[in-house]
């Protein structure tokens, strides 16, 4: 089997990309999460906003721009929304991508304050978590999953995984020691994280000695669902000075949908179709980088994108994981909050956890997960597995702006 890409899915150059000079990036909010909830996704994601509302020192009425990601809020979609939380703005997107979700909201809402079709967009993701609501979403959870999946089970992303695990082991070098080692870092980046669900240490062994779920899969690679909610607030540069809140600015990003197609099994994401692009346009290689955050459901899309973004090639995954400390303070800090691993995945909420954190270790509002003198990161999603592969992948290169002692 050929590794090179197609032709027909080889990525086109791009043409000449505008910047995204003027857009400010700020006041990250999450609502701590809980392992079950009888709220609705509603109730979630109206806190989320009223967070960000009362974090920019704003009126409700000011928010003109609202993007919606959320799994449980069916059968509304971002327009019942509106109706249920009181508002009506001028400018509205519901990003059904799971994983991918915060990225893609980023690239939208940029652009809309950009055009002028909306000053302060607020981007919120969010999930409740019933008993049973982790069962209901997996069976619906796309037609694939209807028709060809769920009814000879292996409905969920547990069985998926494994194929895609076991077959990156294979192919590439990887060993359950590997991805142990980030499973550890994560656990001790999410100590220092009050928002983290995962509150026990956690040892190379325990990992490698826990129960298996699916081989090669065992109990520490999986996430573990619950309910919760996340959200930042897009607005021009001038704006965000004049309320005088710290901010990021975004220097580049992609997307990319059904990358690869002809691949037998994914053994890569869109990331590599477009990483040359997502770094020319910032200006900076994969060396400049302070930190990185990814979309970590489960260890093996770690080390997907580790390669697939640029930090070491393909198929070397396993010496440069061996030769790199991936705690807060270690040689390539990741996964600074604990990632979904160790915090948790509150839903579609869970496409947002790494771009809430980047843009708290961008403004100086990390606490104890805080990177020492992080300028620069990257935030990478990947969402909507369907099968044998995700669907959706994007990523953002990030600065600082104006932290929290500079804003005024």
């Amino acid at each position: 089997m050929s590794m090179v890409a197609s032709a027909a899915t080889r990525a086109a150059p791009a043409g000449k990309r505008r910047g995204y000079d003027g857009v400010a990036v700020t006041v990250p909010v999450t609502i701590p999460y809980v392992r079950y909830s009888t709220r609705s996704a509603h109730w979630w994601l109206g806190r989320a906003l009223a967070e960000l509302i009362r974090g920019a020192g704003i009126a409700k009425g000011e928010v003109d721009g609202v993007c919606v990601s959320s799994f449980t809020l069916g059968p509304d979609t971002a327009v019942g929304l509106m109706q249920h939380l009181g508002m009506s703005p001028r400018w509205l997107d519901h990003i059904p991508m799971g994983g991918a979700s915060g990225v893609v909201a980023l690239r939208r809402a940029a652009r809309a304050v950009q055009a002028g079709d909306a000053e302060v967009i607020a981007c919120i993701a969010g999930d409740t978590n019933h008993v049973d609501s982790f069962r209901n979403t997996v069976s619906q959870f796309s037609r694939f999953a209807q028709d060809a999946v769920y009814p000879y089970g292996a409905g969920g992303p547990n069985a998926s995984f494994a194929l895609l695990t076991d077959y990156y082991m294979k192919h590439y070098g990887a060993s359950r020691e590997d991805f142990g080692k980030l499973c550890v870092a994560q656990r001790d980046n999410a100590l220092k994280n009050p928002h983290a669900l995962m509150k026990k240490p956690l040892t190379l062994q325990q990992y490698l000695d826990a129960r298996p779920i699916t081989d090669p899969i065992h109990l520490f690679d999986c996430v573990m669902p619950c309910a919760g909610a996340e959200g930042y607030l897009v607005m021009s540069e001038e704006r965000a000075r004049a309320l005088k809140l710290p901010y990021a600015r975004v220097r580049s990003t992609i997307e990319r949908h059904n990358a690869f197609p002809e691949d037998p099994i994914q053994f890569r994401g869109g990331w590599a179709m477009d990483k040359d692009a997502l770094f020319d346009h910032a200006g900076v290689a994969p060396a400049d980088v302070d930190f990185l955050e990814t979309y970590d459901d489960y260890p093996v899309i770690n080390a997907m994108q580790f390669e697939d973004l640029g930090f070491c090639a393909k198929g070397e995954v396993a010496g440069f994981i061996r030769a790199n400390e991936f705690t807060i303070d270690g040689s390539f800090p990741f996964n600074t909050s604990g990632g979904q691993l160790s915090v948790g995945q509150a839903g579609a909420a869970g496409g947002y956890l790494g771009f809430v954190q980047a843009l708290r270790q961008l403004t100086g509002s990390a606490g104890r997960t805080q990177v020492k003198d992080a300028k620069i990161g990257v935030v990478s999603g990947f969402g909507m597995i369907n099968y044998d592969r995700g669907l959706c992948s994007g990523a953002a290169i990030l600065e600082r702006g104006a932290t929290q002692g500079e804003a005024a």
